[in-house]
């Protein structure tokens, strides 16, 4: 039976949205603590300053290279390395997230590119993040490197 696993994040945050900043831990990796604020999230990137989107980004180039392996193993053409970059677009006016463009470039010994395609655009509808993203367009450009 499936173990549910849960992980967990937290976020502070002081004072309003505009002037006010933040910070976001991982608590169940214990990995660190992030800052944010609204400059970074709706303008250019502050070094140091991280936004959800950039998160999102984060998590989503992750699941969907895992989920990309384990379907190309499944496939009797295991990847040798998988490199995957998530590009979220944020519309801070109107719109939110507008789209995410995922780019991934793998040595997959074996495989033709027809199989190698499939699986990418396969692997980009059933990672679990992309599920959790249904309302947000995901383009996928993949190419055997």
């Amino acid at each position: 039976m499936p173990r549910t696993v849960v992980s967990t994040a937290s976020t502070a945050w002081n004072g309003d949205l505009i002037s006010g900043s933040g910070s976001t831990t991982l608590e169940t990796s214990q990995l660190g603590t992030m800052d944010l604020s609204w400059k970074a999230r709706s303008e250019d990137a502050e070094q140091g300053t991280t936004s959800p989107e950039e998160l999102i980004g984060a998590a989503h180039s992750a699941c969907y290279s895992m989920q990309f392996s384990n379907m190309l193993a499944e496939n009797d053409t295991p990847p040798t390395s998988i490199s995957t970059t998530a590009k979220v677009s944020f519309n801070a006016g109107e719109g939110g997230i507008t789209g995410i463009a995922l780019t991934v470039t793998a040595q997959v010994p074996g495989i033709e590119d027809t199989d190698f395609q499939r699986l990418a655009e396969e692997a980009k509808q059933t990672c679990p993040v992309s599920k959790a993203l249904a309302g947000v367009d995901i383009t996928l450009e993949a190419s055997l490197g």
